[in-house]
């Protein structure tokens, strides 16, 4: 016999449907139902993520967190993206749409801090194709929130069920099925912050029905949200960029030098961005002024689901799905200079009418320039206008299989194609040839260019265009049966194979790619790969309260390799209310198609080196700028990891259960991006430099002449923390409370064995999420206290300074069921507005961590729901 078909496999089996927050395992004890009949055991077989076998006893070996469809609506969230980001697990936040950014439209999470990359997303339990836009993770925004029953997020390593990427975690998308009749919802919200943008509408409609051997469910959903500009936030400051309008004298080696002075009466237009800085005295360039701090998002989806009984053994099905973001940005207008890069300007000549040395220019500063010489400008292009961006998303997806009995195996055939598409369209950037010419010949004057030659200013706007794709089509089978029989039960067993193709392409315009495009860069990659798997899986029921796992997959890789990911679990049940569990697992990441295939480009970086800084007449501490070629390293290997986990789920009462994991993963041979600084650090120490990278010298002066950079394999991660899941649910004020608590904690995490980096800005220890639910005749009542943990401001030296306050907010909700099914739900969510830490830790561009807080302030929602 199998294990016993306990209580707690009914309780978990009710959250699922009736909705709450819970992690595999728990629900109150009913003895009777161990009676339950071969027939009702094996009907009650679930497939739980991180497994492929089918078990009557839903809780195993992993740690697997279920959030229902309820848990989804009780979170006040428009998109599952948003969703997810706000999970514990996304220890230290993740990449949400912004303007200003090549993947403006993309949506990702990052499972303990370790990267998108390393995050694994599945529907259905098929993987989910990359995004175009970044070639090496999963974008979330393409999730249809009307079409998810679940989410299953497993919060363990998993290459050897799913293959790549799954070290950091899986999260697997559960759609709706065997759905019957129909079911409207709509809404919408507004934010606090800003007072003008942000706004969103949500909503869906959904259709479902069976026959006796034929059922079908299809829907729509969609969900939008506004453009929230910079400049309408209350926390704006003002941008101080040197690309504004200025000039700054030559060095021996054709790079700027010394002090920065304004053009003559050119710092001075009215209702610009234009500003003299008080402090320094050069122009200034407000950026934030018109920008776009967070882009605009549309997203629409269709969605269908099918299976149809050919006799007693055998089932066809198919799903299809077409699924479209459309997102727009605006940045600041281009800024660019005569700074010397790849596709850059000589300065200015001594004849240009633009030169303020040149005593015929009207331009001319004597006291700055007061001798003839080359100069070189820093201008923002404001007369283009600001540059806007267009990006649309698309993804469509068709799968097909048939499931069937031979005997007593169960077998599974099927094949999955999936077209993923990007475009992306910017308008009013700057065409460097003619501009450069238009500011040399002086048709383009520096101190008065709104007044410049609409012929001029035509000649130098340009539209840029990326087109992207990530295709993946795969075909896969499998077996699942009873290998034999022991004295505690049937060995059950499982064999698949697939074969996936992937196809990636992005491709930027011919200009962007050359460099002749201000304001815009990137270089165009374009690769395919074949990946063939076979993989097992077998439970082995070495006593009657004692379970063991062992999988395997071996996975080949047309372009870099193999990998043969194992793992060994085992689940322990010395009472009927406590598990124990424990694993030990291997896995990797392959290299990404974008980084062994991109086509090389140039880059001007911006460097320390003294002998550079020596040969050019400066100080041997300047910051200077070199060329840098970046390129593929088609030699990348995959990385490898080692994780292992232990943990207790235990119900003391039927009233209150938990669960408590420890997780240690490490990564070695980490793929990473050697930058130009480090490659020169690196020479200069002494230490070894990948092949085919670093810098090369001048024979005589030993300054810089070029260096190539790019990716490739080196150094070890090492993290570990705890999750906790508690759950209370009992009867009390004539209703029923439910309360669940998680709260993930990060205890180190180090790279090449350096110190512990948590507490480090934008890296919180904790992240914790209290839910509580109480519900009374029809109506529901839901409170959420949402926890990030506190960090330090910065890090100087190793040492860790200043201090980011723990930031607690408050959502509340309210929802009345109606006697014609419906249901009204009016929400809010950071009810006391709280603001994300402003100025204080990993801030980058903008004024608070935008990528592990939000700055909507309150968010208040409505929506109606409606089945018939």
């Amino acid at each position: 016999m199998t294990f016993k078909y306990n209580p707690m496999t009914l309780a978990v089996k009710r959250a699922l449907i009736t909705g709450a927050v819970i992690t595999l395992g728990f629900g109150p004890q009913a003895s009777a139902q161990e009676n339950n009949s071969d027939a009702i055991e094996e009907q009650s077989k679930l497939v739980v993520t991180g497994s492929r076998i089918k078990r009557s006893d839903v809780e195993g070996a992993l740690p697997v967190t279920v959030y229902s469809r309820e848990d989804l609506e009780l979170s006040g969230e428009s998109n599952a993206a948003d969703f997810l980001r706000n999970t514990t697990f996304n220890s230290f936040g993740s990449f949400r749409p912004q303007s200003g950014s090549s993947q403006q439209g993309v949506s990702t999470l990052s499972l303990r801090g370790l990267g998108a990359a390393r995050t694994l997303v599945l529907i259905d339990g098929r993987r989910l194709p990359k995004s175009p836009s970044t070639g090496s993770s999963q974008d979330l925004n393409t999730l249809p929130m009307g079409a998810i029953e679940r989410i299953e997020v497993l919060s363990d390593g998993a290459s050897a069920i799913y293959g790549s990427d799954a070290i950091g975690g899986v999260i697997n998308i559960i759609t709706r099925s065997d759905y019957q009749g129909a079911e409207v919802m709509i809404g919408g919200a507004e934010v606090s912050i800003p007072a003008n943008g942000g706004e969103r509408e949500e909503g869906y409609v959904l259709f479902g029905s069976a026959g006796d051997t034929t059922s079908i469910i299809a829907g729509i959903s969609w969900n939008d949200r506004e453009i929230i500009y910079q400049n309408d936030l209350p926390w704006k400051v003002a941008g101080a960029s040197t690309f504004s309008n200025n000039f700054r004298a030559v060095s021996p080696s054709g790079n700027e030098t010394g002090s920065y002075f304004p053009v003559a009466d050119g710092c001075a237009f009215p209702d610009t961005g234009f500003y003299i800085l008080q402090s320094t005295g050069r122009c200034a360039y407000d950026f934030d002024l018109a920008a776009a701090d967070e882009a605009s998002t549309e997203n629409k989806s269709f969605f269908a689901r099918a299976k149809h009984e050919i006799n007693n053994d055998w089932m066809f099905w198919a799903n299809a799905g077409f699924y479209q973001t459309e997102s727009f940005g605006r940045y600041a207008p281009v800024p660019d200079g005569s700074v010397r890069a790849a596709g850059g300007p000589a300065p200015l000549t001594l004849d240009s009418p633009n030169n303020p040395s040149n005593p015929l220019s009207p331009v001319y500063d004597p006291v700055n320039f007061p001798e003839p010489q080359l100069v070189h400008w820093r201008h923002r292009f404001d007369a283009l206008g600001n540059r806007d961006s267009n990006v649309t998303n698309q993804r469509t997806n068709f799968e097909i299989g048939v499931t069937g009995q031979i005997g007593r195996a169960e077998v599974e055939l099927g094949m999955n194609t999936s077209d993923n598409r990007t475009s992306d369209v910017g308008r009013n950037y700057l065409l460097r040839s003619a501009a450069f010419d238009a500011i040399q010949n002086g048709t383009y004057n520096l101190q008065d260019p709104y007044n410049a030659d609409p012929s001029v200013l035509n000649a130098m706007r340009i539209t840029i265009f990326r087109d992207g794709r990530y295709d993946q089509d795969e075909v896969f089978g499998s077996v699942s049966f009873d290998l034999f029989d022991m004295a505690n039960g049937p060995v059950s067993a499982y064999v698949g194979t697939e074969y996936r193709k992937e196809k990636f392409a992005d491709l930027y315009d011919p200009q962007s790619e050359a460099g002749q495009v201000g304001g815009s860069s990137g270089n165009s990659a374009v690769g395919t790969r074949d990946v063939t798997s076979l993989f097992f899986e077998t439970l082995i029921p070495l006593m009657d309260n004692l379970e063991m796992s062992l999988a395997g997959r071996y996975d080949d890789y047309s372009d870099y390799g193999n990998d043969f990911s194992p793992k060994l679990s085992f689940r322990y049940q010395p009472m009927d209310n406590l598990t124990l569990r424990a694993s030990y697992g291997e896995g990797f990441r392959a290299p990404s198609l974008d980084i062994l295939n991109q086509k090389p480009s140039t880059s001007a970086d911006t460097i320390t080196d003294a002998q550079t800084c020596q040969a050019e007449g400066l100080a041997a501490n300047c910051r200077t700028q070199v060329q840098a070629i970046v390129i593929a390293n088609p030699n990348l290997e995959s990385e490898q990891s080692q994780q292992f986990s232990f943990g207790l789920a235990y119900e003391p009462v039927d009233w209150f259960n938990f669960t408590v994991d420890y997780y240690n993963i490490e990564i070695e041979n980490r793929i990473r991006s050697f930058l130009t600084q480090f490659l020169i650090n690196r020479d200069i120490s002494g230490d070894p430099v990948p092949a085919g990278l670093g810098c090369q010298r001048d024979s005589a002066t030993g300054g810089i002449i070029q260096c190539t950079r790019g990716f490739g394999n080196e150094g070890v991660i090492e993290t570990s923390g705890l999750d906790l899941n508690a759950r209370f649910n009992y009867a009390a004020l004539g209703g029923r409370f439910t309360h669940n608590l998680q709260w993930s904690h990060v205890l180190d995490q180090s790279v090449d064995g350096g110190r512990n980096q948590i507490g480090d800005p934008g890296a919180p220890a904790d992240r914790m999420v209290v839910s509580n639910l109480y519900t009374l005749g029809n109506w529901s009542l839901g409170y959420n206290l949402n926890v990030i943990g506190d960090q330090a401001n910065s890090v100087v030296d190793g040492q860790q300074q200043g201090h980011v306050p723990t930031w607690v907010t408050h959502d509340f909700q309210a929802n009345y069921h109606t006697s014609w099914d419906g249901r009204f739900t009016l929400g809010v969510r950071n009810a006391g507005e709280k603001y994300p830490p402003l100025g204080l830790g990993n801030i980058g561009s903008r004024q608070y961590d935008f990528n592990l807080y939000d700055g909507y302030g309150r968010v208040t929602y409505f929506r109606y729901t409606q089945s018939f």
